[in-house]
């Protein structure tokens, strides 16, 4: 499965709402700059299934440096003198992940997608502040989403310096953590917006959508210290189903654009009576002649046709 890795560098995040991206991250990444990084969370949640902490253990070793976070009922177990738990119940993993995949497929469409999988993601995980989603694809303008406007500042930064976590994450196709924001000197100028924001740490997850388009999943977080790496594994566990989801998404919009392109050089065909290449050619043509892609010109074309019909 495509997805999150662990290594190290940087941080980043997306930007409240979706908007075309500064000139400066176009540069930073490109869908084929690097191979994709394949992780397995799956295999650590198993392991919590079936009671072996070895393979816990050593997945968060591999990620250092993390603090604590707990999940609410974590606190709740916390007041009553019990243990509390440090990460979800692998059942609970299982309710996430099924609730995701019932929110993504019922998006209209890829953009949609995205506003909800920040939203969701913002509230699978305890003291995140806010969840910012980038996707950039071949050929097309990046496509943004985030959970709400709380530390924007700090994400609008990141997008106009063209340097941060989430273009790092997306870049390398590695985990980026920055477990300590406001002191780290990677990013001085984003040091001093995070202690503004009252961001303490940042994750970045990195995404591949097969064949689509990479990014990158960026969590900000308000406790010292950054994710519980068990929390840790849960985000990337919730990445690694959304990429499959988009990847799903962006087939059944391709689909749908292939059909109403043809219904357009099936209009053309009849007003003009050329053949099916020469009505494609056509099709193409406006598009760019007006500055469109060919999938708006197509469906002006269609309402032109019908209301002609009327």
């Amino acid at each position: 499965m495509p997805g999150s890795g662990a290594g190290a560098a940087q941080e980043q995040a997306g930007v409240p709402g979706r908007r075309r991206t500064p000139a400066a991250v176009q540069t930073v990444i490109s869908a084929h700059d690097v191979p994709p990084a394949v992780i397995t969370p799956a295999g650590p949640l198993a392991a919590a299934a079936t009671g072996d902490p070895s393979v816990l253990r050593a997945a968060s070793a591999a990620v250092p440096d993390l603090g604590v976070g707990l999940l609410a009922r974590g606190a709740v177990a916390a007041t009553r003198g019990v243990e509390a738990p440090i990460g979800p119940h692998p059942v609970e993993v299982a309710g996430l992940l099924h609730e995701l995949t019932a929110r993504l497929l019922g998006a209209d469409d890829v953009p949609q997608a995205l506003d909800r999988l920040a939203a969701f993601a913002a509230g699978a995980v305890p003291g995140t502040l806010r969840c910012s989603v980038a996707l950039i694809g071949e050929g097309g303008p990046p496509v943004l989403a985030a959970s709400g406007t709380a530390a924007q500042a700090l994400d609008d930064l990141q997008y106009a310096d063209g340097d941060g976590p989430a273009l790092e994450a997306a870049r390398t196709r590695s985990l980026v953590t920055a477990p300590d924001l406001p002191s780290d000197p990677r990013w001085p100028r984003l040091a001093e917006s995070a202690r503004a924001e009252g961001v303490h740490s940042v994750v970045a997850i990195p995404m591949d959508v097969q064949r689509s388009s990479v990014g990158a999943l960026s969590l900000f977080v308000s406790t010292p210290g950054g994710i519980n790496p068990e929390l840790l594994l849960t985000a990337m566990a919730v990445v690694n189903q959304a990429e499959l989801l988009l990847g799903e998404l962006g087939r059944r919009e391709g689909r749908r654009e292939g059909a109403t392109v043809d219904r357009a050089a099936g209009v053309i065909i009849a007003q003009r009576g050329c053949g099916v290449q020469e009505a494609y050619t056509v099709l193409q043509e406006t598009a760019q002649r007006l500055g469109l892609d060919r999938q708006a010109v197509a469906e002006r074309l269609i309402a032109a046709a019908a209301r002609n019909a009327d």
